[in-house]
């Protein structure tokens, strides 16, 4: 576990390491950047998951399945939102289903905790979903980084949950035509980074109008850009950091 400085979440769990790139949102993916750095650093749960191509470090589509943290969240008293594999996709075509139920059974043994979920895979979440429990304290989302993967909203509404949400991160291209309709929270970032893609304001702000359409919570996360403290967070001279209610079923 480690405390987070992601605005929307308290800490990471990562009982996953590793990942594939599966749409442009991936391209400059933060924790590519950070695996290869961790293993630099000699920490063996990272040891092959990225290689150089391009003057970066990408996927090798390595997935490290890390046994000795699957407890770590029974250790917290203190009760913590928290990202749950943020150095990975839990729903990643190649973690086996019984290490999924396993750490749904971590989820479900700590109520004091609130899981946030997110994929980019979330037609593997839905057919796993089927044959797990829907618990109160565990939050599911999808990314979305723009209108050509806005079937992930749909697969996302046909799954049961607590909270759905979408992550509109990074935000490289329009959305205006999505539906949030069945989505209880949306969170909204530009990427940051050495090679971070610009993010137009019109696109947030067409997201922050269909939340108040659809009744749906609106987080704003950051601008981004290569230096995204300088940029900062404020949209129409303020914060927004809204969470959604937790009486959904």
């Amino acid at each position: 576990m480690a405390e987070s400085s992601i605005e929307w979440t308290d800490a990471t769990w990562n009982p996953v390491a590793g990942c594939t790139v599966v749409s442009p949102g991936c391209t400059n993916c933060y924790a590519m950047r950070m695996a290869a750095r961790l293993e630099a650093m000699g920490q063996e749960k990272y040891k092959k998951l990225t290689r150089r191509s391009g003057g970066r470090a990408v996927w090798t589509g390595r997935i490290t399945l890390d046994e000795r943290a699957l407890d770590t969240p029974r250790k917290w008293s203190k009760p913590r939102k928290v990202f749950v594999n943020s150095m990975s996709d839990l729903f990643h075509e190649d973690v086996p289903s019984s290490f999924i139920q396993r750490i749904w059974k971590v989820m479900a043994d700590t109520p004091q905790h609130t899981y946030q979920i997110l994929t980019k895979r979330p037609g593997r979440l839905r057919v796993e979903m089927a044959q797990m429990p829907v618990l109160p304290n565990v939050w599911l989302g999808t990314s979305v980084e723009s209108s050509a993967v806005l079937d992930r909203l749909d697969e996302l509404k046909n799954v049961a949950a607590v909270v759905r949400f979408a992550s509109f991160e990074p935000l490289i291209g329009s959305v205006a035509g999505a539906d949030l309709g069945g989505l209880h929270w949306a969170i909204v970032g530009g990427e940051s980074g050495p090679r971070a893609r610009s993010m137009d304001p019109v696109w947030v702000q067409e997201i922050e109008a269909m939340c108040r359409q659809a009744q749906v919570a609106f987080f704003f996360k950051q601008w981004g850009g290569v230096n995204k403290h300088a940029t900062g967070r404020m949209l129409n001279g303020r914060t927004y950091d809204e969470m959604p209610a937790q009486n959904f079923c």
